[in-house]
């Protein structure tokens, strides 16, 4: 089996919270689009596409997610409950499991919020969280996990970049 390399991104700049509205229905504001269509076409211009893409089901991250695979980083988007807010990391870790067995799939995709996807990436390069990662709107963190056995705390940072150093 080879190593797999993961992608956490963060949803693009979104509007707003308001109580009035529900937090689940906020989209990406106009700039956002923007500039996650501009980071989705540079990391596609550096040769990266992804095997899958999953996707929290909060709109603005499904949003992100729809640039990227239109930009060409992957086929399809898929939603997962797990990226939302809140998500269950060890649901995600069996997840990926299946998906690594004997795939063939290397490149993975993870489009979801703050603090999750920093503490995800915590898990997977220190075996905790320990909440001093920062992933900036519309920023992409990139690991290598290991070929085999469990990637918690055996993970390599290869990539932490916010958009403007991705389009600058």
């Amino acid at each position: 089996m080879r190593p797999t390399e993961i992608y956490l991104v963060r949803h693009g700049l979104a509007g707003e919270a308001d109580p009035a509205r529900e937090d689940r229905l906020r989209p990406l504001t106009r700039p956002g689009r923007q500039r996650t269509r501009a980071v989705a076409k540079r990391l596609v211009a550096l040769d990266l596409t992804c095997d899958a893409l999953l996707s929290s089901p909060l709109l603005r991250a499904r949003q992100t997610a729809e640039l990227l695979q239109r930009a060409g980083l992957c086929k399809r988007v898929q939603e997962s409950d797990v990226l939302a807010p809140g998500g269950d990391f060890e649901a995600w870790l069996r997840w990926l499991q299946r998906w690594r067995g004997g795939s063939g799939h290397h490149r993975l995709a993870l489009v979801g919020h703050m603090p999750a996807l920093a503490g995800w990436a915590e898990m997977l390069l220190f075996g905790q969280a320990q909440q001093r990662l920062v992933l900036k709107k519309a920023g992409v963190l990139g690991l290598t996990l290991p070929a085999r056995g469990s990637p918690v705390g055996r993970c390599t940072l290869f990539l932490l970049s916010a958009p403007k150093y991705l389009l600058e």
